[in-house]
């Protein structure tokens, strides 16, 4: 036998050890989906949004129209899923929908405009994309959340959830290259929703120099020596950068050049997108259903409110009545099933005994007309029954031709 060959998929796929660091697994996993009426927008905006999330989600995660939430709700538990973000487009608008895996609470939001990520690069005249400040999560800046309402201090604590916690005492500032930036318009009741690159550059260099520190290669065709070079301290784009308000002194060395501990440094954003604008409609107590904790068109009264809580609880007694009797009618199944098998069992064996006797005396007449014909006894085995076979000598008639007397 040849030794099999793996196929084609199998050598693709990369074996991850099961033994996972508690630190992943405790942090909040995400689905980042689209539902609704087809369009490259939407497809296009659900590709920009796990960018935001990730590395903590499905990157290449493939849907089908015929999945289900469900389908998608039975897998989360195996993968640490803790969020499930669904974009949406109706006749009306787009709409984002934020849940909280297995038992809710949703928030559905308006997505009044919206940017994707390519376009947002496109109009930057200074860009920083590469894949390197993708492998952490980021940080999470909220602004103008502290206003009064149940749904404020939900919608807050559900964007502060959806990223993992940040420890300030063990925090490694190389991992944080990117922030996401929710600011919230009491006014208009919107959400402006920003991400972003940081770079960290040192202080108190001239242009020349801080080229030289970062390895970059310097243009000396206007320098008659290096001398000239260093000295010079013509105004840059980098002037901001020196701003006292955005300098921050660093705890320990960062891994970009020219970034020493104890030393100043200013921080720089690069908007890498999507931009969106939203606003909360509607908190549902449950995962895309249950009791509605707040809606910002539709005010229900003490009234309508029990009215619709007795219709919903009369939908919950129809429908475990429906299961209990798909239960037992399951049941009443396999136990007419089991009883059907134990009855023709017990057919099969009597059949098997009377076969069995029909046989043995057959075989005992036809040794006995052997000892008729022949005058001697017949050998053990010739006529012997075994597991309910009966070694056949080929019948009277073809003994009575070989065994014919004349």
């Amino acid at each position: 036998m040849g030794r099999s060959k793996k196929g084609r998929c199998v050598k693709k796929n990369k074996q991850v050890d099961s033994a996972e660091p508690e630190t992943i697994v405790r942090a909040p996993h995400s689905f980042v989906i689209h539902r609704g009426l087809p369009g490259e927008h939407i497809i296009e905006l659900t590709k920009d949004f796990r960018k935001i999330m990730e590395p903590f989600t499905a990157s290449a995660l493939k849907e089908r129209k015929k999945n289900s939430i469900k389908d998608f709700v039975s897998v989360a538990g195996v993968l640490h899923v803790s969020h499930m973000c669904i974009f949406s487009r109706t006749d009306v608008g787009m709409y984002l929908k934020l849940g909280r895996l297995p038992r809710g609470p949703t928030l559905t939001f308006k997505i009044h405009n919206f940017t994707l990520s390519r376009d947002v690069i496109s109009s930057s005249k200074k860009q920083m994309v590469f894949d390197e400040i993708f492998k952490h999560s980021p940080l999470v800046v909220l602004n103008n959340f502290s206003g009064e309402g149940m749904h404020m201090k939900l919608m807050a604590s559900t964007f502060q959830n959806m990223f993992p916690t940040i420890n300030l005492r063990t925090v490694n500032l190389n991992t944080i290259r990117r922030c996401v930036c929710l600011n919230y318009n009491a006014e208009t009741k919107s959400i402006d929703l920003r991400h972003y690159a940081i770079k960290v550059v040192p202080l108190g260099l001239s242009k020349g120099v801080k080229k030289l520190v970062q390895a970059k290669i310097p243009n000396l065709s206007s320098c008659q020596n290096y001398e000239d070079f260093l000295t010079k301290t013509p105004v840059s784009d980098s002037e901001a950068e020196d701003d006292p308000s955005n300098s921050v002194v660093l705890p320990h060395k960062l891994s970009s050049r020219g970034n020493l501990q104890d030393n100043n440094s200013a921080i720089k954003l690069y908007e890498l997108g999507p931009r969106l604008s939203l606003q909360l409609m509607k908190i549902e107590e449950g995962l895309l259903d249950g009791v509605v904790l707040f809606h910002e068109v539709v005010h229900k009264t003490e009234e309508e409110k029990l009215k619709i809580e007795k219709i919903r609880e009369q939908k919950r007694r129809i429908k475990e009545a429906r299961k209990k009797l798909q239960r037992e009618n399951k049941q009443a199944k396999e136990k007419a099933r089991e009883e059907h098998r134990a009855k023709s069992k017990r057919r099969s064996d009597v059949e098997r005994v009377d076969l069995d006797k029909e046989r043995a005396q057959e075989a005992e007449d036809d040794a006995q007309y052997y000892r008729e014909e022949v005058g001697e006894e017949p050998d053990k085995d010739l006529f012997q029954v075994q597991s309910g076979k009966r070694k056949s000598f080929g019948g009277r008639e073809k003994f009575k031709k070989k065994f014919k007397t004349k």
